[in-house]
C-alpha cells in the first residue's frame, strides 16, 4: 500500500488527516516542527525549510507515493510583521516539497491552499468558482497563490502532479490561530459576554476540520482531475450572527454582542462553489454547521481547567 508523508501533523489539519489515515490503516509518516508521540504513530521533527532532512527522511523512511503538505503558516494572522518568514515557511517549503517530489517520484503532491489568495471576491459574481481572479490582500495570501502558480509550472515543466485545495474558515479541535466560533464557545463556557466593536453582518464559509482532513486525502487519491485547484469550504455560508446564534444554542451559558456591519480587516467573500470538488474528487461538507459547533464545544469542555 502506498505510504504518504504529511507534514504539519501536529497542526488543526494535518493531525487529523494522520487520524483518518491511522483509522484506514493507511501508512504514513508525519513530520512537524517539533516530534510528538500520538496514539498509534509518532511525529518526527523536520523543518519543510530544511532539505537535507528532508531528503534523509526520505531515503529513510521511503518509498513514498504522495505527500499531504498542511506544514505551513496557516493564516494572515500570523507573522503579519515578518513577511519574510511567510515567504520562507509557505513559499520556500512548497518548493522543497515539490522539489523532493520531482527528484523521489512521488505520485501526486497535494497542497492546502487559501480562500485568502481570492482576497476580495468581486462583486456580483456568486458562487465564487475556481477560476475567479486571485487579488490577495496579505502576504499570506500572495504566499498562497504563489504556491499554485509554483504547483502549475512542476506540473507543466516537470511532470510533477499536485492538486491544491482553497480552504477557508476551518474550526474544530486544536484550532490555535484566530477563531470566533472557538472564542464564542470558551466565553460561553464560562458564562460570559462575547462582543465585537463591528462585524454582525461579515459573511463567511465554516468548515469542520474532519471535512477538510477527508477533501485532502479525497485530493491525494483521485485516479485523475480536470484541474489542480479546487475550493474546499463548508456548505453553510452565513453570517456571524447567525453563527452566533447557533453557538449560543449550543453553549447556553453564552451571550453575544455584536456590533453592525463587516468587519473592515477582513476580505469581502461571496459564497465559494463546491461543484468541481463535488465532481471530481466526491467532496461534499458532512459536518452541519451546528453538528461541528456541538463536537467543537464537547471537545473543548474535556480541556478547560476544573
Amino acid at each position: 500500500m502506498e505510504k504518504t508523508l504529511v507534514t504539519g501533523a501536529n497542526g488543526m489539519v494535518g493531525h487529523a488527516v494522520c487520524e483518518q489515515l491511522k483509522a484506514a490503516g493507511r501508512p504514513f509518516t508525519a513530520i512537524d516542527l517539533r516530534a510528538v508521540m500520538e496514539d498509534g504513530y509518532s511525529v518526527q521533527a523536520v523543518d519543510v525549510r530544511d532539505v537535507h532532512c528532508l531528503y534523509a527522511l526520505v531515503d529513510r523512511e521511503g518509498p513514498f507515493g504522495a505527500i499531504i503538505h498542511c506544514g505551513a503558516l496557516s493564516g494572515p494572522m500570523l507573522a503579519r510583521d515578518n513577511p519574510v518568514l511567510v515567504h520562507e515557511v509557505n513559499v520556500t517549503g512548497t518548493v522543497n516539497l515539490l522539489e523532493l517530489a520531482r527528484v523521489k517520484r512521488f505520485r501526486r503532491v497535494v497542497l492546502c491552499s487559501s480562500v485568502s489568495a481570492y482576497g476580495s471576491t468581486p462583486a456580483g459574481i456568486e458562487p465564487v468558482t475556481e477560476d475567479a481572479p486571485l487579488r490577495p490582500s496579505t502576504v499570506y495570501g500572495a504566499s498562497k497563490a504563489a504556491c499554485e502558480a509554483i504547483a502549475h509550472g512542476y506540473a507543466a515543466q516537470h511532470k510533477v502532479d499536485s492538486i491544491s485545495l482553497r480552504i477557508g474558515w476551518v474550526y474544530g479541535p486544536r484550532r490555535t490561530t484566530d477563531c470566533d466560533v472557538r472564542d464564542m464557545i470558551l466565553v460561553g463556557l464560562g458564562g460570559g459576554l462575547f462582543t465585537r466593536r463591528h462585524g454582525a453582518a461579515t459573511m463567511r464559509q465554516y468548515v469542520y476540520v474532519d471535512d477538510i482532513a477527508r477533501a485532502l486525502i479525497l485530493a491525494c487519491d483521485v485516479a485523475s482531475a480536470s484541474r489542480r485547484v479546487y475550493n474546499a469550504n463548508g456548505g453553510s455560508y452565513l453570517s456571524l450572527s447567525e453563527v452566533a446564534t447557533l453557538v449560543e444554542a449550543a453553549v447556553p451559558g453564552l451571550k453575544t454582542d455584536l456590533g453592525p456591519g463587516s468587519d473592515p480587516e477582513e476580505d469581502l467573500q461571496r459564497r465559494f462553489d463546491l461543484t468541481a470538488a463535488q465532481i471530481d474528487l466526491g467532496y461534499t461538507p458532512s459536518v452541519p454547521l451546528e453538528t461541528g459547533i456541538a463536537r467543537y464545544a464537547d471537545w473543548l469542555k474535556t480541556r478547560q481547567p476544573v
